[in-house]
């Protein structure tokens, strides 16, 4: 089988066309992600209700709703493959997600929408789900966050990582404010249960809190990622988000054979 590794923003993963096969794809993801180090693992697949259907999976071999930056890597995947269009929707667990091509190795996806966002289940974090069920997400801002000072962040990003208040485990992010329209994050994936150099919905989260704050007038966010920029534009009324968008960079680095 042939297996294409995909960077969006450095957030890596194994990628293939598995229409019309049956596979393992939690044991794929392990071995594979294992090989190459990589953060997750996507799989294309046939659907009823999409141009095609998103499989993903973190790289210990569970299952994920869906991942921002995966999404933006496989609508290049099956734009290159002669799967879909310039433009596409792509069924994931977590619901349907539009996609659009920007150009050779840009590409953009309509994020699910937030069904949950909460400022008070902990002290240190806001919480905030994408999509329904949705991707679990907290957001913490820290003024004093370098990337060169994960190792001693790390205690922090565990503590809120394993905190009970989040039953289905969460993606921890950290941010700092660097413009009043750009921010640095730092983020600890559940699933890889390590940093990650990108993450797309951890990134829309963050633009999420700080539009439901009031502190994001414009609708627009540069996050910038140890692995790369994303941009993210969010709007909605009434205090609730309707529209939320991931662009960047979606690449491929490497092809594998097994």
């Amino acid at each position: 089988m042939k297996f294409l590794h995909m960077s969006g923003a450095g957030n890596d993963f194994v990628v293939m066309d598995a229409r019309g096969k049956d596979l393992d794809f939690a044991t794929l993801s392990r071995e594979l992600c294992a090989k190459t180090g990589a953060d997750g693992f996507l799989a294309a697949d046939v659907s009823d209700i999409a141009d095609f259907r998103l499989h993903f999976y973190n790289s210990d071999g569970s299952r994920g709703e869906m991942c921002g930056n995966g999404a933006r890597c496989i609508c290049k995947f099956a734009y290159d493959q002669g799967i879909a269009g310039e433009k596409m929707q792509v069924e994931t667990d977590a619901g349907v997600v539009y996609g659009e091509r920007i150009g050779e190795d840009r590409y953009k996806v309509k994020l699910n929408n937030p069904s949950m966002v909460d400022f008070s289940c902990h002290p240190n974090a806001a919480y905030v789900e994408l999509g329904n069920p949705g991707i679990p997400h907290s957001v913490t801002e820290y003024p004093e966050l370098r990337w060169e000072n994960k190792e001693s962040l790390l205690p922090l990003f565990m503590e809120i990582r394993n905190a009970d208040v989040f039953p289905k485990g969460v993606n921890v992010n950290l941010y700092r404010r660097v413009a009043e329209d750009a921010v640095q994050i730092l983020t600890f994936e559940r699933g890889v249960e390590d940093y990650t150099l990108a993450c797309g919905t951890g990134s829309a989260s963050v633009a999420v809190v700080l539009w439901q704050k009031g502190e994001l007038p414009e609708g627009y966010l540069k996050v910038e990622n140890p692995g790369g920029t994303l941009e993210i534009t969010v709007s909605g009324t009434d205090g609730q988000v309707t529209d939320l968008y991931l662009e960047g960079l979606a690449e491929v680095i490497g092809q594998i054979e097994e």
